[in-house]
């Protein structure tokens, strides 16, 4: 009987843990999203200054 209660205990935790983190989640959603979009951007600079001799062909390529 005692290892079921613990079980059921562990079950709940868990599940209250995951909906935390979902809370928090949602909750910074919008400042999740622009890091993300900076990183990604941050990424195609670094991919663009790695050619600067093709610089010049084709402007709109990485956009």
């Amino acid at each position: 009987m005692k290892c079921t209660w613990r079980f059921v205990l562990k079950i709940v935790g868990l599940s209250l843990a995951v909906a935390g983190l979902i809370c928090v989640i949602i909750g910074f959603w919008d400042k999740l999203a622009e890091d993300v979009s900076g990183a990604a951007e941050s990424l195609r600079s670094k991919r663009r200054s790695r050619y600067p001799e093709f610089d010049d062909y084709d402007d709109d390529f990485y956009e």
